[in-house]
């Protein structure tokens, strides 16, 4: 059967971004954390395979989880999902909190506790976005997209100044602190209202109830019946290969190349995060191309450039680096925000836990690999190379898309459901 749900109430924005306020809550205290550690580790190692590990640390669970943690989300109450997530990432940072104030701190303990905060992103990513959809009308949901994409560019603008400063004045277990204060308010709202589930798929007369692995399965099948969201899959993952070392890299960059401090390290990200905001302001005003995956692939190459001028850039020139991250951040929007938008309105509400994880996964599997060989790479020649390879390949990559069928019809490939039965329309 066609799945039904239940209608939204008038006041859906009352309970929808009150929601959205405690995870803002959250996603900040999250950023100080990020901020904290990075700088840490930069100090107290300078190495670049040290920040390249910590970064693979934080990314595997949601990896090698996501589509089993998508799955859970479909099957299981979201609310709850999104609460004990909230829980167990507090909770792990407590932990942190504890080392570092007993002074027995080590960099294998950062490993560990990020990857136990990865994991509970891993589960309260999917339970958010697939609940997004029951809780918003379809006719805002690119609003609600753009409100998002302000979000994350506030969070970088007001975050990395905040945690520079808090770093210089303060032990870190107290700045660690305010994450565990931030994920109570963000625990808070889920207390309160409650989130809507989605209809399940009635078995048929007779039949038995799907098991665990039957969902999953059900999640891959999604997938490869959708012929450009495969090929989404693959560009995305060759794109996160390059781009995750970059972001790794930075501090020590900062640091090393340019002969600059926290604060310096900050007012990257704050321009970053003043580029995201203009940057979806102005694609919600404007819309983007007709075709979605056109205004990504143009944009995708558009930032090649912000990432290929971070390399040409001189150590006395810190300016060319402020200038690059502000437009990487513009140009973001542009990317995300289309792919975003389509998602929701095309996968079924019972399966996007399960599909956006897996897509998440997928775009991430090579990261790791990415990471563990641009650390020792870097170390061996320059902070720069990767930067040059990053930005050469992410043109090539974005060029090639608008060549390939199935990525440029994305739109019209997908995979749809109508009375049980599966089909796939066909492309132009």
């Amino acid at each position: 059967m066609q799945n039904s749900n239940p209608p939204l109430p008038e006041n859906w924005a009352v309970r929808f971004f009150t929601i959205f306020a405690g995870q803002a809550f959250s996603l900040f205290g999250s950023s100080l954390v990020q901020f904290a550690l990075v700088w840490h580790l930069t100090l107290k190692t300078g190495s670049a395979t040290v920040l390249a590990t910590a970064s693979l640390f934080a990314m595997l669970p949601q990896i090698l989880l996501g589509p089993i943690a998508g799955t859970v989300v479909d099957r299981g109450n979201r609310r709850i999902i999104m609460i004990a997530s909230d829980a167990m990432i507090a909770l792990s940072t407590l932990v942190l909190i504890y080392l570092f104030w007993a002074g027995k701190v080590e960099v294998w303990h950062i490993y560990l506790i990020s990857a136990v905060r990865s994991l509970g992103g891993a589960f309260h990513y999917p339970a958010m976005a697939a609940s997004t959809t029951l809780m918003v009308p379809e006719k805002h949901l690119a609003r609600v997209a753009g409100a998002n994409q302000t979000l994350q560019g506030l969070v970088s603008i007001v975050a990395p100044p905040v945690a520079a400063l808090l770093v210089a004045v303060m032990p870190t277990q107290n700045v660690l602190m305010v994450d565990v204060l931030t994920a109570i308010l963000g625990i808070a709202p889920l207390l309160y209202f409650s989130v809507p589930q989605p209809a399940s798929d009635s078995p048929e007369a007779g039949a038995a109830p799907k098991s665990f692995l039957q969902d999953l399965g059900a999640g891959f099948k999604y997938v490869v019946s959708w012929p450009g969201l495969l090929m989404l899959g693959l560009m995305a993952t060759l794109l996160n290969f390059l781009i995750a070392p970059t972001s790794a890299l930075t501090p020590l960059l900062v640091t090393k190349y340019f002969g600059k401090g926290a604060l310096e390290l900050g007012s990257l990200d704050s321009l970053f995060g003043i580029g995201m905001i203009i940057g979806g302001l102005i694609l919600s005003a404007w819309g983007g191309f007709k075709k979605r995956i056109v205004t990504s692939l143009t944009f995708i190459a558009a930032f090649s450039f912000a990432i290929l001028a971070i390399a040409i850039a001189p150590a006395d020139k810190f300016w060319i680096m402020l200038a690059s991250m502000f437009a990487f951040g513009l140009f973001l929007p542009f990317v995300n925000g289309p792919i975003h938008a389509l998602f929701q309105s095309l996968i079924e509400p019972n399966m996007q836990g399960r599909v956006l994880s897996l897509v998440n996964s997928v775009a991430q599997f090579m990261m790791p690999l990415s990471l563990l060989i641009a650390g020792p790479v870097s170390d061996a020649t320059s902070l720069q190379t990767w930067f040059w390879i990053a930005g050469i390949l992410n043109f090539a990559i974005a060029l090639i898309g608008f060549f390939v069928p199935a990525l440029i019809h994305i739109e019209d490939n997908h995979h749809s459901k109508v009375n049980g039965a599966e089909t796939v329309a066909a492309a132009d």
